[in-house]
Parts: structure tokens; C-alpha cells; sequence
């Protein structure tokens, strides 16, 4: 009986000591998640991690020596990439600055040549490379334009103005060019409606909408801009019969520099799409598109609503 005894009170202090362990294993793995999490939201705000300094001999000392390795080259990296972005962001305002005076130089000496064309000859010269000019002074404004989005050395800044003034501006830049082509070109847009977005890139990404239908449809079509309100965000339509587009390349066309090899002698870059939904994303926002080659495309800006509402104008 007594050895029955003893066997028991040992298999109880076993058990006693076995559950001590492992409640002492629990908190050891708890307490080092913590002190790892922690350490980790100290690196990614760029805080000075407290205890790294510390060497120990154990699991959490050797932790935190790889910690502040990692600490230190995320530092470093981060002041590299500052100036390099830096160097991009000077580098960019030079080429601005360096090419605008020449190419409007350059304008006004063809406007006075063209005055002075003495045979249907010169002019013709002369009318060509004024749209070789236009061309580059367009080119170089795109890719300045996306390198300033893509560095964030131009921020989006907006507020909560009139949605129809920022589709109007985009409207008339397109007109001279939609009569030119005898297209119809339509507006739905209440007047009413205000939303919080920048005037000026969303002006941006609109024209860039409305230019590739025009560009891309035929003479005598149609293109309607339209307005609708749902529930999270504002919806900007822009609809075409233009040539449309196959389903392969629907995800294509938002990449830089992309043209289907279609329209290769179409004037343009290949970058309207893509600045469209840079600007979008930029604003908490997105693109879509649904197309049937043949039948037309319709192009979808989905900006968030946020602080908007309707109201008197």
C-alpha cells in the first residue's frame, strides 16, 4: 500500500511538474511572439528598436542581434532610396524646365515660316513638321507627367468640387477634334453632383478616355460620357462604337507603352491607359473595361464617393 502511495504522489508531482513546464514553455513563446512583434512594428515605423542593443545568450538575444542587422539595412536602403528619388524628382524638373523653352521656340519659328510659305511645297514641309513638334512636345509632357505620378513627386490632391467642371474641361479639349471627325458626342452628368477627387489628374484621366475613343473610332460614330452615382463610388462611363477590343488584350492596354499592332499607325504612345489608372488607383480607385471587338468599348472610372454628396450649385 505504502509503495501505492508513493508511486501515486510521484505520478501527481510528475504531472504537477510536466503541466509547470509547459505552462513556462507557453509564456516563453508568448512573451518572445510579443517582444518579436513589437520589434517588428518598431523597425517598420522607423523607431529605434529598445533591447536590441542587448546582447544575451539566449534565443531572444540572438534574435535581436539579426533584428537590428536588418534594422540598420532597412535604414540605409530607405535613405538610398530617398535619394534617388531625389536625384529623379531634379532630374525630371531639368528635362521640364530644358525642353520647354526650345520647343515653344520652335513653334513660334514655324507659325512665322508658315506665314512667309512662298508654294504649296514649303507649306506642306512646314505642316509636317509642325505635327512632328506637337507630337514631341506631347511625348515628352506624357512621360513627364508619369514619372512625376510614379515618383509621387507630384501628389494627388483632392477636394470636393463639381464633378461636371472636371468632365466639362475634359470635354472641350475633345470637341475640335470630334467635329473633325463628324462624331456625336454626348454628355449624362448631373449637374449637381460634387465629388472628392483632384480636378486636375482626374481631368487628366478623363481626356485620356475620351481621346482613345475618338482616336479609335470611325467617322460618324458616337461617344457618350456618362455619370452614375452607386453606393460607394461615382462611376465614370465612356462608351464608343469605335473598333473594340479583344478579350485577350483588355488587360494589356494598361501597361506602359502597350498599342495594339493594329493601330500602330494611329498617333499616340501608349501610355494614355496607363496614367488613366495610375491616377484612379491613386485616388482609392479603379478602371475597368468591357469591350466586343467590332461593337464598340465602354471604359468604367470608379472613384470613391468619401465626403461627397449632392448639393446646390
Amino acid at each position: 500500500m505504502a509503495g501505492l502511495i508513493s508511486i501515486t504522489i510521484c505520478a501527481v508531482f510528475a504531472a504537477i511538474l510536466s503541466a509547470w513546464k509547459l505552462w513556462r514553455f507557453q509564456h516563453e513563446v508568448y512573451s518572445f511572439a510579443d517582444q518579436f512583434e513589437q520589434a517588428l512594428d518598431y523597425i517598420l515605423s522607423e523607431k529605434k528598436v529598445i533591447g536590441l542593443d542587448e546582447i544575451e545568450d539566449t534565443l531572444w538575444g540572438k534574435i535581436s542581434e539579426k533584428l537590428r542587422r536588418v534594422d540598420h539595412v532597412w535604414k540605409q536602403k530607405n535613405t538610398e532610396i530617398l535619394r534617388e528619388k531625389q536625384q529623379i524628382e531634379e532630374l525630371i524638373s531639368d528635362i521640364s524646365h530644358q525642353t520647354k523653352t526650345p520647343i515653344a521656340n520652335m513653334k513660334v519659328y514655324l507659325e512665322i515660316l508658315q506665314s512667309e510659305a512662298s508654294s504649296a511645297r514649303e507649306a506642306e514641309f512646314l505642316s509636317n513638321m509642325e505635327r512632328q513638334t506637337e507630337k514631341l512636345d506631347f511625348l515628352l509632357q506624357s512621360m513627364i507627367k508619369m514619372s512625376r505620378l510614379e515618383t509621387g513627386s507630384m501628389q494627388i490632391q483632392k477636394r470636393e468640387v463639381n464633378l461636371i467642371d472636371t468632365l466639362g474641361h475634359a470635354v472641350a479639349a475633345l470637341v475640335p477634334r470630334a467635329e473633325k471627325k463628324q462624331l456625336r458626342l454626348s454628355v449624362d452628368c448631373d449637374v449637381q453632383i460634387k465629388l472628392f477627387h483632384d480636378p486636375k489628374w482626374t481631368e487628366e484621366a478623363v481626356f485620356n478616355l475620351l481621346d482613345n475613343a475618338v482616336k479609335y473610332t470611325k467617322s460618324g460614330g458616337s461617344i457618350h460620357l456618362s455619370v452614375t452615382r452607386q453606393e460607394l463610388f461615382t462611376k465614370i462611363s465612356v462608351w464608343d462604337t469605335g473598333k473594340g477590343i479583344t478579350q485577350e488584350r483588355q488587360t494589356q492596354i494598361f501597361t506602359r507603352f502597350y498599342r495594339e499592332p493594329e493601330v500602330h499607325d494611329e498617333e499616340g504612345i501608349g501610355i494614355g491607359l496607363y496614367l488613366t489608372r495610375r491616377i484612379a488607383e491613386l485616388q482609392d480607385g479603379y478602371v475597368e473595361v468591357h469591350s466586343i471587338p467590332g461593337q464598340g468599348s465602354e471604359f468604367q472610372l470608379y472613384l470613391p464617393n468619401q465626403s461627397s454628396q449632392y448639393c446646390d450649385t
